[in-house]
């Protein structure tokens, strides 16, 4: 099982990772960051859309509010402006809810139904909360090749470097680092 210092780091660098890459990929023309680059979500806007309704989806089913509502038809948020608002206010929202989480929630069994594969599905809270982080790094993946397909280098982006992370700042010493 993860711990609840996992699921704070995770938060933590979501939230500094993808207000890096946005604030990079400010800098690339619309129609650049628009562009079908044959990624599985098509374009760098594509996959960082599809990055914040997943974020909103999971966060939805943690919290065990209603999820969000499309904005476009093949996109969440398909206005760039928007995409932005929206990605800093959900990285604030997975904090928060980062901060609330129990080892006891982590354990207890979380039932959900998704939209491409109507199954309930009943785990340990754990092991999706383990899915949303990981899957987050995924794509943030794809979409640092496309900004490098596109001229722009995200910078590193390796966990050790997360502002913070040896501090104390994020609440942890470097020996309790989770793994």
């Amino acid at each position: 099982m993860i711990s609840v210092d996992y699921v704070r780091t995770m938060a933590a660098y979501g939230h500094w990772m993808n207000s890096r890459m946005m604030e990079a990929c400010a800098a690339i023309p619309a129609v650049d960051r628009s562009r079908d680059m044959g990624a599985f979500f098509k374009s760098l806007h594509g996959t960082l859309d599809h990055i914040l309704w997943a974020d909103m989806i999971w966060l939805s089913r943690f919290e065990g509010t209603a999820p969000p509502v499309a904005k476009g038809t093949d996109l969440f948020r398909p206005d760039w402006d928007e995409l932005v608002a929206d990605r800093a206010l959900a990285d604030a929202r997975i904090t928060d809810w980062a901060v609330g989480v129990t080892p006891e929630w982590l354990s207890a069994p979380l039932s959900y139904v998704t939209k491409f594969n109507p199954h309930r599905w009943t785990l340990p809270a754990w092991v999706p909360v383990t899915h949303f982080f990981n899957h987050g790094t995924h794509h943030r993946g794809q979409a640092t090749t496309l900004m490098m397909q596109l001229g722009v280098d995200p910078g590193v982006t390796d966990l050790p470097v997360l502002p913070g992370i040896f501090d104390g700042s994020l609440g942890m010493e470097a020996s309790k680092v989770p793994v």
